[in-house]
């Protein structure tokens, strides 16, 4: 896969390091924006996220939550309940629309895939 930061559409960025974040881990929209070089731009990441049923590959936007572990995104799901329900079925626990032990699933993309911010 190719590197974030060499492709061209912000969006691309986006979700090419949405599809690294491993099943039941999750991330945030700050955190990818972060990676990405472009702090403070994380409701840019969840404009992505909201696109990205849009993509060619498919998407694991259920993955990324706010900076609480919250499911800030799940009205666009199709569902209510759909975002909760693909993350528990990866064991992830949610109760009140948060993840219960979201620091200990939190994945920084930062960290994991090695690169740092510019």
């Amino acid at each position: 896969m190719a590197s974030p930061k060499t492709t061209d559409s912000f969006f691309e960025r986006v979700y090419l390091v949405v599809q690294q974040i491993p099943y039941g881990r999750v991330t945030s929209f700050g955190a990818i924006a972060n990676y990405l070089g472009s702090r403070g731009s994380a409701r840019m990441v969840g404009w992505a996220m909201n696109a990205s049923h849009l993509a060619v590959t498919q998407i694991p936007a259920h993955r990324v939550v706010n900076r609480n572990g919250l499911l800030t995104g799940k009205a666009h799901f199709g569902s209510a309940g759909m975002m909760q329900q693909l993350l528990e079925s990866e064991g992830i626990v949610v109760e009140n629309d948060q993840i219960t032990n979201f620091r200990e699933l939190f994945w920084n993309p930062s960290i994991e895939l090695g690169y740092e911010e510019e």
